[in-house]
């Protein structure tokens, strides 16, 4: 196994300190300390190196002679590095080719509290004023579309309707169904403590037609397809596309937002009315094979416990929903910086975006709708 990296000092005439470097210099093995050359180089007028006992070697070795390099420097002593292999005098030219910037290793101080408050809130409010703006952009261009005067392809509208429709399909059965389940179960376990178990089907109906069908397919979309709009649009922007764009004279809220948005505002009434019905299987599921109630009466129950009421209601909240969504992807992607990180970081504030939104308008639904009394 070879020797760890050492060095040994030889004293030359004309007060001339040679540095002789052995053994395998590797960033796994302890680097020598530079006090040793501190003490050693007081006396000297000249440094030189003898590299001839070197093996192997990588930067732990570049780290080191830079330090004695600036010990050097600090005490006007000259340094001779003919000694050194060429690899490694080749490193250290290059090292020194572009000066190291003054505040390159300054201290990094916490700003006070109120400053911090200070800069959120203004950083808050520029948030808001971006999002006003696009939404007053989004309004123009639908103001546009119908004079018809947007110009998009049909080709996009066409393939993102079929991105946000049939192929959402396994992941909108899949959690509806567990809903449906979930709902079913928690409350099949204390409606039984009264004997009311026929009463799950109209739980499950009416939870699923007016509330959680919409928002939970609106969740999954938000996780799901907004995050992809913010990703596509925001790697459209690190890639300067989106400047290639408005260089050519199309709009992006036009050729890019307008599909996006009526794509997934148009697909979401039918996901949810999919969605409805998926759930109200997850609770027959329950209702059925742990309630001992059968298909018939099942259906029947939840057919009398809903109206059209709380059907049009829940596809009119998805609707919204959608719109939503797809307003927060395509904001965060135009809002995105310019590096590979911060294409996720918009689609990370894009699902915390259009979830949050989506959970607001269903409490503000729910209290228009009391107050209605739909």
């Amino acid at each position: 196994m070879a020797e760890s990296g050492v060095f040994s000092f030889e004293q030359a005439g004309d007060k001339r300190l040679v540095i002789r470097l052995g053994g395998s210099w590797s960033l796994q093995s302890r680097l020598p300390p530079v006090s040793e050359v501190e003490q050693r180089v007081a006396s000297a007028s000249r440094i030189s190196f003898d590299a001839g006992e070197l093996q192997r070697w990588d930067s732990s070795i570049l780290t080191f002679l830079t330090k004695v390099t600036e010990l050097c420097r600090q005490r006007q002593i000259a340094m001779d590095r003919s000694g050194l292999p060429p690899g490694i005098r080749r490193l250290l030219e290059l090292s020194e080719a572009v000066p190291e910037r003054k505040d390159a290793l300054r201290q990094v101080t916490r700003q006070p509290l109120f400053e911090r408050v200070g800069n959120a809130t203004l950083a808050m409010g520029g948030g808001m004023r971006a999002m006003l703006g696009f939404l007053g952009e989004t309004t123009l261009t639908f103001g546009k579309l119908s004079r018809r005067q947007v110009r998009y392809r049909g080709f996009d509208l066409s393939l993102l309707i079929q991105q946000c429709g049939a192929e959402a399909l396994p992941i909108v059965t899949l959690i509806s169904f567990l809903v449906g389940v979930i709902l079913a179960f928690v409350g099949a376990v204390q409606l039984k403590k009264f004997g009311g178990q026929i009463y799950i089907a109209d739980l499950v109906a009416i939870g699923i037609m007016r509330d959680m069908g919409a928002m939970m397919t609106a969740i999954i979309m938000a996780g799901r397809t907004g995050a992809a709009f913010a990703a596509e649009i925001g790697t459209m922007k690190v890639t300067q596309e989106i400047d290639a764009l408005r260089a050519s004279g199309f709009s992006p809220m036009e050729f890019l937002v307008l599909p996006r948005v009526i794509g997934l505002t148009l697909m979401m009434p039918l996901l949810c009315l999919y969605s409805d019905f998926i759930g109200m299987l997850g609770g027959a599921a329950i209702g059925v094979g742990m309630l001992d109630l059968s298909w018939t009466v099942y259906f029947q129950q939840s057919r009398n416990a809903i109206t059209l009421t709380d059907v049009f209601g829940g596809v009119f909240k998805s609707m919204v929903y959608g719109l939503l969504v797809a307003l927060s992807g395509c904001l965060r992607g135009l809002q995105c910086g310019e590096s590979a990180s911060a294409v996720g970081n918009a689609a990370t504030s894009a699902v915390v975006t259009g979830i949050v939104a989506v959970v607001a308008a269903c409490g503000i639904f729910a209290v228009v709708f009391y107050v209605l009394g739909i």
